[in-house]
C-alpha cells in the first residue's frame, strides 16, 4: 500500500473531522431551538427555562458556524471533499441565529407590553375567561393611561372598526370570523354583544384571551376587540398583529 495514500486518507479525515463537528454542532443547535418551545407547550420546563434553552442555542449556531466555516477552509485550501459537510453546518447555524436575531430585533421595536385593545379608554372586559386563566402571572385588568400611551405610539392603527352591519348580522360575522381565526370560542352573549375566546401561539403554546365586544349604531355596528397575554412581559407584537388580522378578515368578511 503507498504510504502517501494513507496520510492523504488520514488528512482527508482530520480536515473533514472539522466540518462534520461544524455540522454536528449546528444540528444540536436546532434541535435545541426546537425543543426550547416544545418542551414549554408540554409542560416540559417553565417557559423562562425554554427562554435559557433558546438563548443557549443561539450560542451554539454562532459556534457551529465558525466551526463550519473554518472546516470550509481547511478543506478548500486542501482541496478536500469535506467541504460538502460544512455547507450544512453553515445553513443550519446560520438559520438559527437569524432567527434570534430577528426575535430580538423584534424585542426592542415594540414595547414591553402585553395587552393590546381597540378601545384604551373603556377596554372590554374579560368575563367567562376570568376563572380559566388559573395561576396566570398577568393581571386581567387593563393597565390603563401607561400601557394606553405606549400601545399608541407602537400601534395607531389599533382603533376600533365600524361595520356596515345592524347588530345581529354583525355579530355572527364577528362569531364566524373568530372561529375562522382556529380560536377557541369559549363563550358567547349575544344580549351583551360579548364574545370570549383563546389563542395559543405556536412555537411556546401560550395562551392568550381575546374578548370582542360588538356594539349597536343604528344600521351599523362597533366592534371592538381586546388581546391579552397570560404571561410574560412583552408580546413581542403578537396580540397587536392578532388584532389587525381579525379586523381584516371581518371586513374581507363582510
Amino acid at each position: 500500500m503507498d504510504k502517501n495514500s494513507g496520510n492523504g486518507k488520514d488528512l482527508y479525515k482530520k480536515h473533514s473531522a472539522v466540518a462534520f463537528a461544524g455540522m454536528l454542532v449546528a444540528v444540536v443547535a436546532c434541535i435545541a431551538a426546537m425543543l426550547a418551545g416544545l418542551g414549554s407547550r408540554i409542560g416540559f420546563w417553565h417557559f423562562r427555562t425554554g427562554f435559557e434553552i433558546l438563548s443557549g442555542s443561539g450560542y451554539l449556531a454562532l459556534l457551529a458556524v465558525v466551526v463550519s466555516a473554518a472546516g470550509a477552509v481547511i478543506c478548500l485550501k486542501q482541496k478536500r471533499k469535506g467541504i460538502m459537510l460544512a455547507i450544512p453546518g453553515l445553513v443550519v447555524g446560520l438559520a438559527v441565529v437569524a432567527l434570534l436575531v430577528q426575535l430580538r430585533l423584534k424585542a426592542h421595536d415594540v414595547p414591553p407590553i402585553h395587552d393590546i385593545t381597540t378601545d384604551i379608554v373603556n377596554p372590554p372586559q374579560l368575563v367567562a375567561l376570568l376563572p380559566l386563566r388559573g395561576d396566570a402571572s398577568n393581571p386581567a385588568a387593563y393597565g390603563g393611561a401607561e400601557i394606553a400611551i405606549k400601545q399608541l405610539k407602537a400601534y395607531p392603527d389599533i382603533k376600533p372598526l365600524v361595520l356596515g352591519q345592524p347588530f345581529e348580522q354583525a355579530f355572527e360575522t364577528a362569531r364566524a370570523t373568530a372561529r375562522s381565526m382556529g380560536w377557541n370560542i369559549v363563550a358567547e352573549d349575544k344580549k351583551d354583544g360579548r364574545i370570549e375566546a383563546t389563542a395559543t401561539t405556536f412555537w411556546f403554546g401560550f395562551t392568550d384571551d381575546i374578548i370582542i365586544r360588538i356594539t349597536p349604531a343604528g344600521l351599523r355596528s362597533i366592534i371592538d376587540i381586546r388581546s391579552v397575554s397570560r404571561v410574560g412581559r412583552s408580546d413581542l407584537g403578537t396580540n397587536a398583529e392578532r388584532i389587525r388580522g381579525f379586523l381584516e378578515k371581518l371586513q374581507h368578511n363582510v
